[in-house]
């Protein structure tokens, strides 16, 4: 899955005809809500992984991959009729983690806020054991403090 610019374009290009693809074309009733989030295309061009959301339940997501592998050949052929490269990349659907990833990680900010809430509850009213700041500071000099000149 390298960067070169080929390939990118190949992909977000294998993105626009997956997505076109399951609007319009497949109609298989397993398949649910679909979102294509990306598509990564290998340097040579010929394995194409494709990324996937599902808006829905447990069965929801399993009865879309199952769509999906069933409509694999016909995504494939017609990525090959519309690019119109010699070797037509094979393709593989991966569900994308982000967004139980992104949940997890709402739930671990929203317990630290609730944590500095609580520290804060805490904090309120109480006064340092010493000085409020307890770094040394340069001391500033007064006119007094100055040695006479002789």
């Amino acid at each position: 899955m390298t960067d070169n610019p080929r390939s990118r374009r190949l992909a977000d290009r294998i993105k626009v005809i997956v997505a076109q693809m399951l609007d319009t074309r497949i109609k298989d009733p397993r398949l649910g809500f679909v979102t294509v989030t990306d598509v990564r295309v290998t340097g040579d061009l010929q394995s194409a992984a494709v990324f996937y959301t599902v808006y829905g339940s447990d069965e929801e997501r399993a009865g879309s991959a199952a769509a999906l592998e069933s409509a694999k050949g016909l995504i494939r052929s017609e990525v090959g009729k519309q690019t119109g490269i010699r070797l037509t990349p094979t393709i593989d659907f991966h569900l994308d983690a982000v967004p139980e990833t992104a949940a997890h990680l709402t739930a671990a900010l929203d317990e630290a806020r609730r944590r500095d809430g609580e520290l804060a509850a805490l904090r309120a009213g109480k006064a340092f054991a010493g000085e409020q700041d307890p770094y040394r500071k340069p001391r500033e000099h007064d006119a007094d403090d100055l040695p006479d000149e002789v």
